[in-house]
């Protein structure tokens, strides 16, 4: 196990991406001792500490156009446009089996990063730490708008992107000096500004949550932040970063098999053709 760092962004089903970087990784048997993830970043972080090598592959081809795990008609039924009663609970049991063994018992650090809907701030939820660690995955999967709060420990939270969208920072605060970010974006994308319509959602939506409407309008501003100073600490070798070469063309919610196949394809090859670098960076 290498003493360092491993940070997952989300975003939904571009997760594809990173799912086929951490197929890969497992397929070579790199293990970080802390790992990290917002949103999408988190489901794919458990299967990758499960050392479930295609799971998440499997789980996104294969459901992905099942009512069950993913449709408009879950928000109202299952709280949600993704259906986590199902995700966590008959695929995970029966369909595609989750080695929770495997999981509860690896040596690994595992966080996943929820934002906390009264204060806006970001959470951090570790597996050992905390007995609902799966729930708390589900909070920071939860788009906003499109998915109700989950409550834990009697608190509300939704996606851990709206506060943190990719949690590097949690990584150098926790004491680790070599950091791998795998990303779901190319280099040198930003975010658009909230527009005026978006602004007005949600203000409305969570007019009783106001430090959580700032926070939602204020993602893109944050994020490109991020992105800037994700660069600079590339270019000084302070982290290593994994991303598409190119625009993922895929929508958050996308239906189309064969897309999601070729994006997760160009995450197992992207890594295939980083894994050198990767492990110089890391002393490997």
């Amino acid at each position: 196990m290498v003493n360092a760092a491993l940070v997952l962004e989300g975003g939904a089903l571009r997760g594809m991406f990173t799912a086929g970087v951490l197929d890969v990784l497992m397929e070579r048997g790199t293990e970080f001792a802390y790992v990290n993830g917002v949103s999408a970043g988190s489901l794919n972080g458990i299967n990758y500490v499960s050392k479930q090598k295609g799971r998440s592959r499997d789980i996104n081809l294969d459901y992905v156009n099942d009512p069950r795990y993913l449709g408009v008609r879950n928000i109202v039924s299952n709280g949600g446009i993704f259906n986590f009663r199902f995700l966590f609970g008959e695929l995970a049991d029966v369909l595609v089996p989750f080695d929770a063994r495997t999981f509860f018992a690896s040596e690994q650090r595992f966080e996943v990063v929820a934002t906390n809907c009264v204060t806006g701030e970001a959470e951090y939820f570790e597996k050992g730490r905390e007995p609902e660690i799966m729930r708390a995955s589900a909070a920071s999967s939860s788009m906003p708008v499109i998915s109700s709060m989950i409550n834990l420990n009697g608190k509300r939270y939704l996606d851990g992107g709206i506060s943190v969208p990719i949690a590097y920072q949690r990584a150098i605060n926790q004491g680790y000096n070599r950091i791998v970010l795998v990303l779901t974006r190319q280099a040198g994308y930003e975010k658009p500004a909230t527009s005026r319509a978006m602004k007005l959602t949600y203000t409305k939506y969570y007019r009783k949550y106001p430090a959580l409407v700032k926070r939602l309008i204020e993602v893109p501003e944050n994020y490109n932040a991020m992105q800037k100073e994700i660069t600079e600490l590339e270019q000084e070798g302070k982290i290593f970063v994994i991303r598409p070469k190119k625009p993922v063309e895929i929508a958050r919610i996308e239906k189309d098999v064969e897309r999601l196949r070729r994006l997760y394809n160009e995450g197992c090859l992207m890594m295939q053709e980083r894994m050198e670098a990767m492990e110089e960076y890391l002393g490997k």
